[in-house]
This record gives C-alpha cells, sequence and structure tokens, in this order.
C-alpha cells in the first residue's frame, strides 16, 4: 500500500508560512503532481512528506501508518531530485547499489535488485560505465534506478527532469509515464512546468502561497478551475481574463458585452466579475459558422503574430486603441488554424464561443460557472463525465 494523506499540515518559517492548512489525499498507485510558481510551496510539501522537513503542524500518513515524526529512512519513500547527484568515482551499479550496500543487504539480493531496475529503466549492458561516459538522459535512468532497488511504497521526485534540455524532457515524460505503469507504485512529482502536469499525472495539485488551490484530473483543471489562479496557471498560453459589472443581464468589460442573462440564477446586477476565455475558444466571425452559441461580433485590430507550426497566436487589441500604454486586460489572445491569412494591424470581427467561457468572482476568484447557456454548459458536464 502506497497511499498518502496529508492533514491540516503547515510549515512555517518564522513569519513565512510556506504550506498553509495542506489536506490531500493520494491513493495507492497514483501519479499526483505538485504544480505551481516558485516559491508556492510544492517542494515544501514534498519534503515534509519525505521526512526531510518537519512540519510546524499537523499529520502525514504513509500507507496507514502515521509517519510525521519518523526520519526519511523509515517511511517506505524514496526521492529523485533535481540534481542527480551520482558519485564520479563509482560506476553505474555501484551507484545504484550504493544504499543497499549501507544497509548491509548480502550480495545476491543485491545483484537481484540492481538488474531488476536496470532492466525497468533500460540501462541494461551499462552497470560497468562510469557517469561521465553517460549522457544526461542516461544518468537521469540512474538516479531513478538508484531509487527503484529500494523496492519504496512512494517515489517523490522533485523536479527532476529540470535540468534537461526540451527534447530530452519530453522523452523522460514518456519514459516515466513507462516507469509508472510498470511498477504501479505511487509517486508524487514536484515541477513548475505545467506540461509536464498535464501529460503525466492522474491527478494535479496546484499550489500558490503554500495553499491547495485544486486538486483534480488534469483535463478537469483544464475545463473547470476551481478559481482565477487555476484557470490562469494550467494551460499554455494563459486564459484571457476581463473585469467587468453587470447591468441589466449584461457584464460590461469595456472590451465584451457579455449577455450574462442565461445564468441569471448565478449573478445579479451590480455583481462584479471576471470573464475568463481560453485563446483557442475565441474565433474569427467569418470562420464561426459552427459555433452556436457566439458572442457578438466585436472589431479588433491584430497587434502581433506568432506562428507555431501547429496553431498561430493573434494577439488583438480593441479598435481605436494604441499599443503603447494599453492596459494589459484589453488584449485578447486569439488562437487560429496556421493556414489563415492575417496581417499585423488589420482589422477582425472576432466572437467567443459562449459555452467554454468562464465566470469568477473578482474578490475571491473562486469560480461561479463554466458555460453560459444555462446553469452549466453541456461540453463542460460531458467533459467531466469523460475524465
Amino acid at each position: 500500500m502506497g497511499n498518502v494523506k496529508l492533514e491540516n499540515v503547515e510549515k512555517r518559517y518564522s513569519d513565512v508560512v510556506a504550506v498553509d492548512d495542506m489536506n490531500l489525499d493520494i491513493k495507492d498507485g497514483e501519479f499526483v503532481t505538485l504544480v505551481g510558481p516558485s516559491g508556492c510551496g510544492k517542494s515544501t510539501t514534498l519534503e515534509t512528506i519525505s521526512g526531510l522537513t518537519m512540519p510546524t503542524d499537523g499529520t502525514i500518513s504513509i500507507a496507514g501508518h502515521e509517519v510525521t515524526n519518523l526520519p526519511p529512512k523509515d517511511r517506505g519513500i524514496a526521492m529523485v531530485f533535481q540534481n542527480i547527484a551520482l558519485f564520479p568515482h563509482m560506476d553505474v551499479y555501484d551507484n545504484i547499489s550504493f544504499g543497499l550496500r549501507l544497509r548491509k543487504y548480502d550480495d545476491a539480493e543485491i545483484d537481484r535488485r540492481v538488474e531488476h531496475a536496470a532492466e525497468v529503466v533500460q540501462l541494461e549492458g551499462m552497470l560497468d560505465r562510469m557517469p561521465d561516459e553517460m549522457s544526461g538522459g542516461q544518468r537521469q535512468r540512474v538516479a531513478i534506478a538508484r531509487a527503484i532497488v529500494r523496492e519504496p511504497s512512494v517515489f517523490l521526485m522533485d523536479e527532476p527532469l529540470a535540468n534537461l534540455d526540451a527534447k530530452l524532457r519530453v522523452h523522460m515524460r514518456t519514459e516515466l509515464q513507462r516507469l509508472h505503469k510498470e511498477l504501479d507504485t505511487t509517486i508524487i512529482y514536484v515541477t513548475h512546468d505545467q506540461a509536464e502536469a498535464m501529460t503525466m499525472s492522474d491527478r494535479i495539485a496546484v499550489i500558490n502561497d503554500g495553499e491547495l488551490q485544486q486538486c483534480a484530473p488534469p483535463l478537469e483543471c483544464y475545463n473547470r478551475p476551481a478559481n482565477r489562479f487555476v484557470a490562469g496557471f494550467i494551460g499554455s498560453p494563459s486564459m484571457n481574463f476581463f473585469e467587468g459589472t453587470v447591468e441589466a443581464g449584461t457584464l460590461k468589460t469595456g472590451v465584451f458585452d457579455i449577455d450574462v442573462s442565461t445564468v441569471s440564477e448565478t449573478v445579479s446586477d451590480g455583481d462584479r466579475l471576471t470573464f475568463g476565455v481560453r485563446p483557442e475558444d475565441v474565433y474569427l466571425a467569418e470562420t464561426a459558422d459552427d459555433i452556436t452559441h457566439a458572442t457578438a461580433p466585436v472589431r479588433m485590430q491584430t497587434d502581433v503574430l506568432e506562428p507555431m507550426g501547429d496553431e498561430i497566436f493573434v494577439y488583438l487589441t480593441p479598435e481605436g486603441d494604441s499599443v503603447e500604454g494599453m492596459e494589459a486586460d484589453t488584449q485578447l489572445l486569439m488562437s487560429v488554424d496556421p493556414d489563415t491569412t492575417l496581417s499585423q494591424d488589420e482589422y477582425v470581427d472576432v466572437v467567443i464561443d459562449r459555452t467554454r467561457a468562464h465566470l469568477f468572482e473578482v474578490g475571491s476568484g473562486d469560480a461561479i460557472i463554466h458555460g453560459l447557456d444555462g446553469e452549466e454548459s453541456e461540453w463542460f458536464r460531458n467533459q467531466q463525465e469523460e475524465h
């Protein structure tokens, strides 16, 4: 059993709260990623699970046993760090087996575990190599194998791919998914890279300022964010946000006037709201024939075009606005097909798919509703059922 449970865990450093009342229940065999911006508390959370840092308050349980005050060696965990930290004077076999030899395992058991770990991470035939004879990806595999030989209940990984180049990171993401499937062991993974979180995880725990914002499957965090922070952090490029006030059933943002009368049971005149929409849900009016619940067209001017190969990101400004001195929340980012013909400073009419729009409270940032064609759009409900 490799279930992990954090109950009201808090970590304070003098007047700084690094982890604030964290409650997290990770099931046996899950791949859960702790994600958030630098300094949000995700690594500190992992360190409290590992025993490298003692929590100020709260309890931690692993495999049904409270381990809050136990040292790391007694928790049934193994860690893989961003700094691989291999012994340069030892070959791969000795690096992988070092911890087992410290614990006085017999030679036969050490051989069995090292050979199994090498097979899992595809290092067969490399056990006699020295670290400086290996690529970055191979050295990272050695570090993972060193954790595997401990046969832990839980793997803890703190940004293990951060020092690899972009191509190798993508390859190692696939390797970690294969590893998780083969070992069927709980993995708690820390990263600030949301692409890693989205592609590898069973669930994502989004953290900000030491507080857990949402813990849910990746697509639920993407399609049904709990608040504005999650909506803005998950997804690249980020969601567009526009603040406004509801007047006579219309949210007036200064850029768009959005009819919110369809959700009148949820919002009222005078409410200050944030309207959110992802770039892929903004369309050129001339190509939006298939959008059955579109907003009224709005005339905007193209500013910057970023061809990405499979799509083009188009930054738009309201008609008549100059880019210089422009407020950030008046610019709209749209994603279009790569064969779309657009030029800089061109005037275009754009619409938004109302069924894919979001409303958030201005103060708390909490999500109010996802989809504006009823209390909750059919598209969002289908996404939740599928994932």
